[in-house]
């Protein structure tokens, strides 16, 4: 029987950073959800598809071809690859007009519906970690287990700074995160909420290692 754990959390909380190293200590593939919107929205903002407008978001999505993979050979500098129509699009989804966009375009229901379907059907082939912002709500709501990642939204600013290698933007990274946040919190699809049950993780107290070892922990409690 697959084991599916669900990690949820806001922008910055080291969702990926945790999830991954946690998949590689249970030798489970790692899936991280928001890179396909993050890809989705690359692709809006590069056709020039309105962000407001629902319909043509939600066809955008169910016509894309996105996808997430392990990385390859020489591509250390990644937890996966991520394609759009089989371009390899990693780094592009993270720059900070993706940032400034991914919330407005996965607000919508037609999006969310359409990336619902690969979201579960990667799950079902192995164990697997997926991590995002509605996994244990929506995604995964049998998850055999739930994890939420948190931390103060000045240290989630500083985690950003210093993976950009722009320390001088902290103030502009917080207010980002801010608006991300309330944002994801307070859209009337899937909003950013803890999932009944999850184990919470303050990450600006714990290190990865501590995460990593509360999360088997608890795997292991469970699998008794």
């Amino acid at each position: 029987m697959t084991r599916s754990i669900a990690v949820d959390g806001p922008s910055g909380a080291g969702k990926s950073t945790v999830g991954h190293s946690f998949a590689e200590r249970i030798d489970a593939t790692f899936v991280d959800t928001g890179l396909m919107y993050r890809a989705l929205t690359l692709a809006a903002l590069d056709g020039g598809v309105d962000l407001e407008d629902a319909v043509a978001l939600g066809r955008l999505a169910a016509e894309s071809s996105i996808s997430v993979e392990r990385p390859g050979v020489g591509q250390s500098d990644r937890f996966e690859t991520v394609r759009l129509a089989g371009r390899d699009v990693t780094h592009e989804v993270r720059t900070p007009r993706v940032d400034r966009a991914v919330s407005a375009v996965s607000r919508h229901a037609g999006v969310r519906d359409a990336m619902l379907g690969i979201q579960r059907t990667a799950a079902q082939r192995e164990d697997v970690v997926m991590v995002g912002r509605d996994i244990g709500t929506v995604v995964l709501p049998d998850a055999t287990l739930k994890v939420y990642l948190t931390a103060d939204a000045v240290v989630r600013a500083r985690r950003r700074a210093a993976e950009m290698g722009r320390p001088d933007r902290v103030d502009d990274y917080l207010a980002e995160i801010r608006l991300r946040d309330d944002a994801d919190s307070q859209r009337a699809v899937a909003p950013l909420r803890i999932p009944e049950g999850a184990l919470v993780l303050d990450t600006g107290k714990l290190d990865v290692e501590g995460c990593v070892d509360a999360i088997a922990a608890r795997l292991e409690e469970l699998d008794a």
